[in-house]
């Protein structure tokens, strides 16, 4: 392997705290032969398809699960805990797809998925670091708890309300997202209640 070839790739795995994408590996125009033997020589651990990690690296089940199904975005519980609005990781990750969307692999792996409409799919989605500071697809805060409100008699009541007081503490809550998400969501009058309700508690 050229030594230009070999210090590319591992520049990749250094940038991506040991992680090695087939994806990003093949779009800096690198040949597959080429990533096969580095792994090889490296020993990194292919942790799933196409996802490669150093030895040296830490194992980020969310990072990996989200690179080798790129349609999903965490939310729910997850995103709560992604944003810490939460004090325990949840037992099971939440992720949403748009509906119609196959997830029978996820569901197997005991993974919550959520469906909804593709218009309504992309509200609020952003880019937020695991806690190994791996970046992943989360919604924002503000469409998590719309989320949680939405789907209220699925989520923990601790978790539920935890996250709805962490959230009202927050100096960087943005309320008119928040009731933005509401009506699209067709819950701007329960939400209203709950805002009102925890700032006369707070």
């Amino acid at each position: 392997m050229k030594l230009l070839v070999r210090d590319k790739l591992q520049s990749l795995a250094d940038e991506n705290n040991g992680y090695l994408l087939t994806s990003d590996v093949v779009a800096a125009g690198i040949s597959r032969t080429y990533l096969a033997q580095f792994v090889k020589e490296n020993a990194m651990d292919r942790v799933a398809k196409g996802i490669y990690l150093s030895s040296t690296g830490w194992r980020d089940d969310y990072y990996i699960l989200f690179h080798a199904n790129q349609k999903i975005i965490f939310s729910h519980e997850s995103a709560l805990y992604l944003h810490d609005m939460t004090d325990r990781e949840p037992p099971l990750v939440s992720v949403t797809v748009r509906a119609g969307y196959n997830a029978t692999h996820l569901r197997r792996k005991g993974i919550k998925v959520y469906q909804v409409k593709p218009d309504m799919l992309d509200a609020g989605v952003s880019r937020v670091k695991t806690n190994m500071g791996n970046e992943v697809a989360a919604y924002d805060r503000e469409r998590t708890i719309c989320d949680i409100v939405r789907y209220h008699d699925d989520i923990d009541s601790q978790t539920f309300q935890t996250a709805m007081k962490e959230y009202m503490r927050r100096k960087d809550r943005n309320l008119n997202r928040l009731m933005k998400y509401a009506a699209l969501f067709g819950i701007e009058k329960e939400m209203k209640n709950y805002v009102e309700v925890l700032a006369l508690a707070m």
